[in-house]
């Protein structure tokens, strides 16, 4: 008679990654035929499967920022234990619109009944997705499985007492050694074998600025709203009528923008001359300032059939490729070994895509032209001349000027330009918007977004190649975090196109105007405002203001200069850009004297505002996280943020923790790891890149990336390491 197992695990953490842990349990205990009990306690304040993010009552205007097609919480691996419920989010939406869950709210009928696949769907419905997930698997557990759900917040998590043993006992049941106090806010001591922490997005302690601003509007009367899920915030507070400023032009900022405009009865109609957008307000938006450090927003998505285009293949970044570094020992450099590889790739994937789709720009045969790109772009082991250069000179001969790819550039459209007045820089936000919707709608014929597309593409690669210390610690710090994280989230992260043709016609309306690049903020005591102001937006004559211009001050006495937004797009020297580097130059190579010298018309072109918006999530740094049970694990030395050098030798503390695969255990303060104490998701971001985007559902066609279902395999390895005998 063999001997019964029993089981039990805590999961910290109900949303989508906690929910994929669930999954994974329940389906490698069928898989097995395990004899004995398994218990799992599922521990979320927030209701499991949606979780924190994704809660199905949430406003429909949040989108997600991927299609249809895109998530999942369901591996399709043949190589995993087979799902013993759900399916892919694509997949049961196709099922609701055939046969609609009587549980959908009307609302859910009907966005559900005209959602495409290549739509993007509310975050809402996303979570009732979530959630009818969970709800199925509960209705098939396997013999011996049992599942709690704990409303609660875990507060700690500590080593429990070793409990007696009696000598007597004729067949004690086989258990781990190691045991778990799993303590909630309620005073509940759950006692487990094991631990997974799935936490997701976690609020954060604000920095020493935003520590300042949310003080200064305390003082002051203001009304400041530091970095939050935009679900979380009551939008009713943003006066009407009166300016805001809002810090961050990315994801957030759309949810902030959706909540002012339409949140607030404000409609979108498009013009019968040229189908352009417009606006039509309600009377009660405020007037929306935005700022950022490029001084636009990301640039929107482009109008594709799957998640990566077509009409463009890696022919330098593969992983095929990147395999042949550890196939040869050598642990490679972000700057020097990977990024020259995806650069080739973008610039291929633009030049090539510009001679189909506009040959008129070519000033050869595009045949011939793309022969001696190739050659230029060909790796050669053995040359010691830099392919950079000879790649510029094959564009020089055969591109129109006007028609030279400024890489780095599309990251930040207006850098280096100057602006008379606000104004004249809205006009060219606008053109900028517009031009990139156009983009959007071309699709796989826009040389640019087909070089974003590359960057798309290359980025899924990259994933799996700078996982569990595959790229050198200070090619992390100083070039994937350093400056490639930002560049590319800009360009291939961005929104769905209709934003920004939304943003676009909300500009005209007069309903959203800019700061401008490089934007410095602080607090004008006396006059009691938010400030900020670019240095490179003058103090021209601004009528474009109306009546809104007696709110907009300027730097004077009693001004605190609280921070100031600036960066670069990518280091110097590092991707230089081909033969397009002639045209509006790089944020990099932007020198901060001429910064200085725009700095007096900055003073004068200044705005203000009562009330500031961060449109920013809270950081995700495991050492600022504003979670009573990771302060506890880190305080008592459980777990550890992971350090890594920089060239110079300094240590510097990264966002994750520290963790050693598979699968990922934490590691201690003394550098010990904690058997049966296991970590999922976003805390890993300094062991995985990209850990805030979910699980990829097999595409129907193009690549399948090892990275897209990473988190699903992830979560696999955890639930057979609990359950091995």
């Amino acid at each position: 008679m063999g001997i019964s197992r029993r089981i039990r695990t805590a999961v910290i953490g109900a949303g989508p990654r906690g929910t994929s842990v669930l999954e994974r349990l329940l389906a490698n205990w069928a898989s097995a035929g395990s004899a004995g009990t398994l218990h799992i306690d599922v521990i979320d304040p927030y209701p499991a499967g949606p979780g924190h993010v994704w809660q199905p009552g949430q406003s429909r205007l949040y989108l997600m920022n991927t299609q249809s097609f895109y998530p999942t919480v369901v591996p399709e691996d043949p190589e995993l234990a087979p799902p013993l419920a759900g399916c892919t989010f694509d997949q049961w939406r196709e099922l609701q619109q055939g046969h609609p869950h009587p549980a959908l709210t009307d609302e859910e009928r009907t966005e559900v009944s005209g959602l495409g696949e290549a739509d993007f769907p509310s975050r809402a419905l996303y979570g009732r997705y979530l959630r009818s997930t969970l709800e199925e698997l509960l209705t098939v557990l396997p013999a011996g499985v049992s599942v709690d759900f704990h409303p609660a917040t875990a507060t700690s998590v500590r080593h429990a007492a070793a409990e007696p043993v009696d000598p007597a006992a004729p067949e004690a049941p086989e258990g781990p050694s190691v045991r778990f106090d799993v303590v909630l806010d309620g005073g509940t001591v759950l006692t487990v074998d094991s631990v997974v922490l799935a936490m997701g997005h976690l609020d954060a302690r604000l920095n020493a600025e935003q520590r300042e601003l949310l003080s200064a509007a305390g003082e002051l009367g203001l009304l400041y709203v530091p970095p939050a899920a935009p679900a979380d915030v009551d939008w009713a507070v943003v006066p009407a009528g009166k300016p805001v400023l809002v810090r961050g032009m990315g994801l957030n900022f759309f949810d902030v923008m959706g909540q002012l405009t339409e949140g607030r009865g404000g409609r979108f109609v498009a013009g019968e001359s040229n189908g352009e957008l417009a606006y039509l307000p309600s009377g009660r938006e405020p007037l929306i300032i935005a700022a950022s450090r490029r001084g636009t927003p990301y640039r929107a998505k482009a109008t594709l059939t799957g998640y990566y285009p077509d009409a463009v293949q890696l022919r330098y970044c593969t992983e095929h490729a990147i395999a042949k570094f550890a196939d040869s020992g050598i642990r490679p450099s972000f700057d020097f070994d990977l990024w020259p590889l995806l650069h080739r790739d973008a610039i291929w994937a633009y030049y090539s895509t510009l001679a189909r789709s506009q040959p008129d720009a070519i000033l050869t045969g595009p045949g011939e032209f793309l022969r001696a790109l190739d050659e230029s772009l060909r790796p050669h082991a053995h040359s010691t001349a830099k392919w950079e250069h000879a790649t510029e000179s094959v564009i020089a001969v055969h591109v129109r000027a006007t028609h030279r790819l400024n890489l780095l550039g599309l990251a930040a459209p207006l850098a280096g330009r100057p602006f008379d007045s606000r104004a004249e820089l809205d006009a060219a936000v606008v053109d900028y918007l517009l031009d990139d919707a156009r983009r959007s709608a071309l699709g796989e014929d826009d040389p640019v977004k087909m070089a974003i597309g590359a960057l798309h593409h290359g980025r899924a690669v990259l994933k799996t190649a700078v996982a569990d210390s595959g790229i050198t610690d200070e090619s992390w710090v100083a070039g994937l975090r350093g400056w490639f994280e930002s560049f590319v989230e800009g360009l291939a992260s961005g929104p769905p196109a209709l934003r920004a043709a939304q943003l676009a016609a909300l500009a005209r309306a007069g309903v959203v105007r800019f700061v401008g690049p490089d934007p410095k903020f602080g607090v004008d005591r006396r006059a009691r405002t938010f400030t900020a102001a670019s240095p490179w937006v003058g103090g021209g004559t601004d009528e474009g203001l109306g009546d809104e211009s007696e709110d907009v001050g300027t730097f004077g006495a009693g001004l605190d200069r609280v921070g100031v937004g600036a960066g670069s797009v990518g280091p110097v020297g590092v991707g230089a850009v081909g033969a397009g580097s002639a045209g509006v130059p790089s944020a990099a190579v932007r020198s901060a004297g001429t910064v200085r010298a725009r700095a007096g018309n900055a003073v004068a072109g200044a705005v203000s505002a009562t009330a500031m918006i961060e449109a920013l999530a809270p950081a995700n740094r495991v050492a600022v996280n504003s979670s009573p049970l990771l302060e506890q694990l880190l305080a008592e030395g459980l777990v550890r943020p992971r350090l890594m050098m920089t060239v110079e030798g300094t240590p510097v503390e990264t966002s994750g923790m520290d963790v050693v695969p598979h699968p990922y255990r934490p590691l201690g303060a003394n550098g010990s790891m904690t058997p049966g104490l296991y970590v999922l998701g976003l805390q890993l971001s300094a062991t995985q890149w990209g850990t805030a985007i979910a699980a990829e559902a097999r595409p129907k066609s193009g690549p399948v990336y090892r990275s897209g279902q990473r988190t699903l395999r992830d979560a696999d390895e955890i639930a057979r390491d609990i359950l091995a005998p």
